[in-house]
């Protein structure tokens, strides 16, 4: 069974890592891990194939990139939150 992850979790899961890190890294570990989207589900490595970076300072500067390669339609509707439900 795949591992899966709400968005908002995202974080916590990228600062396991040692940083700075690869993008291949990054896909070695947690590539198939599946984040759930307010419109579906993606695994990291879908979404990191896609980033032009060579590597990641912090796990902040991982989780940018991420969420910004993600359409605004992944995380709901404009102003509507679910919070940490």
């Amino acid at each position: 069974m795949t591992e899966s992850i709400r968005l908002n979790r995202i974080g916590t899961v990228f600062s396991g890592l040692s940083f700075p890190v690869s993008p291949s890294r990054v896909t070695s570990e947690y590539g198939d891990l599946t984040v759930r989207l307010a419109d579906g589900s993606v695994t990291v490595g879908e979404v990191i194939q896609q980033s032009d970076s060579d590597r990641f300072t912090s796990s902040d500067d991982l989780e940018l990139e991420f969420l910004n390669l993600l359409p605004r339609s992944a995380v709901g509707e404009p102003f509507q939150s679910d919070g940490d439900a």
